[in-house]
């Protein structure tokens, strides 16, 4: 293609849609500005909008409808034309999208770990019994009841900063948080210790970002490539195939990590109960070329182990 031709086909507006906190807009702006360096006579803006996830912070996601509640003005926007794209952290994303919409990119990935926040202590192994930990994650929830069952782990939601604050006021022992987001905020300094995955799994999709637009907008697709990241995209796709195998959301505890490893992906995945009672885990490894099927596979097994279980019980 010429660079006449290129400059011929490059979009002449993008809009963005994303949720207003600071992370989100941060996210909105970073795969802005690289928009703006592959296209520079494109106008290109955000439209910053607050979702019903957003609005109801007192209440648990999982007792609200899960991560949905973060997508539904999003998509509302770019169904109704008002934006082009919206950019999501993809964990954040529902495991099964409607069919008129398209993850077009996936960007790569940051560091996909939990990180262990506290004033006060140097890890989870140091606190004392009955200290209050606080998350919003029943993944987080579940590994951290399962390994440290003398600590009490409280709810915690809103933006990044909000979490901490409430740290700092005492409201917590230490918060687990993940360590993208701190990253792109530049609070790397607040980080007392990454968790490694073999102690909290990550969340499917954990650390990396994802560009969605209609799945009609073929010109939208094409120009988005450039953005794509495909090794982080492999990992992430096994991930959420694992996730969607079983029937993976908010109310479920459910943790999936893949990595490269040469021309395959070792995939890690688990599910358990909210207590941390019972946990069904296993990993495996598969060509980098059908990560979908190594997910699918991955689930089947822990199904075998008595996931099915655990979910039917989450169900009942």
């Amino acid at each position: 293609m010429s660079g006449a031709r290129a400059r011929a086909d490059a979009p002449r507006r993008i809009v963005i849609a994303s949720r207003e906190s600071a992370l989100a807009l941060w996210q909105a702006r970073h795969v802005e500005a690289r928009l703006a360096a592959l296209y520079p006579d494109a106008e290109t803006r955000i439209l910053g909008l607050t979702t019903e996830g957003d609005r109801r912070l007192e209440v648990p996601l999982a007792a609200i409808g899960g991560k949905g509640l973060f997508v539904k003005e999003i998509e509302e926007a770019l169904m109704d034309g008002r934006a082009d794209i919206a950019v999501h952290s993809v964990k954040d994303l529902p495991m099964n999208l409607a069919g008129e919409f398209a993850l077009a990119a996936v960007s790569e990935r940051e560091d996909p770990r939990d990180a262990f926040v506290s004033n006060r202590y140097a890890d989870l192994s140091a606190l004392p019994a009955g200290a209050r930990v606080g998350t919003s994650s029943l993944r987080r929830e579940c590994q951290l009841r399962a390994r440290y069952p003398g600590l009490r782990v409280e709810p915690l939601r809103g933006n990044v900063t909000t979490r901490l604050g409430k740290l700092d006021a005492g409201d917590y022992d230490a918060v687990i948080l993940a360590a993208a987001g701190l990253k792109r905020l530049g609070l790397e300094d607040r980080i007392t210790r990454l968790i490694p995955p073999s102690e909290s799994l990550p969340a499917p999709g954990q650390g990396a970002l994802g560009v969605e637009c209609l799945a009609r907008r073929a010109d939208l697709i094409e120009w988005l490539v450039a953005l794509h990241h495909a090794a982080t995209a492999r990992c992430v796709a096994a991930e959420r195939a694992f996730s969607r195998a079983l029937s993976g959301s908010c109310n479920v505890p459910l943790g999936a990590y893949a990595e490269a490893e040469g021309g395959e992906l070792r995939l890690r995945g688990f599910v358990g109960a909210p207590d941390g009672s019972r946990v069904v885990s296993g990993a495996l490894k598969g060509s980098a070329r059908d990560p979908e099927t190594l997910g699918v596979t991955l689930a089947a097994g822990l199904r075998a182990q008595g996931a099915g279980d655990i979910l039917a019980a989450l169900q009942a």
